[in-house]
């Protein structure tokens, strides 16, 4: 039987299309400012983050347009389901994705949401450049010719 303390990361949402539509730069784990009611629903496992993105309000960052549905068993003392919900970040690293999105135009895309090994909700967010319609083309391209590329040494031998 496993201890408490060695639980596996348990993923809940991710958003699979990002590495397709945008090319990756740097990846940050971050914290979620959450209620009660919002994390016994991520914990049920129906929330998406395929729409969603984090944006720099006041010097915070603020994931927006996260899909975390209502709680059933909750009444009056529910959430919104598509509320900001602020990221917990240290000073630096909100100064430098800050900088980022500012300066070189990039996007703060979320890859996952997830329950890391001490129960506790996190997000990887990710400091992203939009693809361009050719860099698409070239992605699907390479994943063709690599899934190929195993049939044929499958057959071979």
């Amino acid at each position: 039987m496993a201890d408490k303390n060695e639980r596996a990361i348990k993923v809940v949402a991710e958003n699979r299309k990002a590495r397709f539509n945008y090319a990756i730069e740097d990846t940050v784990e971050a914290g979620l400012a959450l209620t009660g009611t919002e994390v016994k629903s991520i914990r049920s496992g129906k929330s998406t983050i395929a729409e969603s993105y984090a944006d720099a309000r006041d010097g915070e960052i603020w994931l927006i347009n996260a899909n975390i549905p209502e709680y059933l068993q909750a009444n009056r003392f529910n959430h919104l389901p598509k509320r900001p919900r602020k990221l917990l970040l240290h000073r630096k690293q909100i100064n430098k994705l800050i900088g980022a999105v500012d300066r070189e135009g990039m996007t703060l895309i979320p890859l996952k949401l997830y329950f890391n090994e001490r129960g506790r909700a996190k997000l990887q967010l990710a400091l992203a450049k939009g693809k361009k319609l050719h860099d698409k083309r070239e992605t699907v391209k390479k994943r063709d010719w690599s899934r190929e590329k195993g049939r044929l040494m499958r057959a071979r031998g």
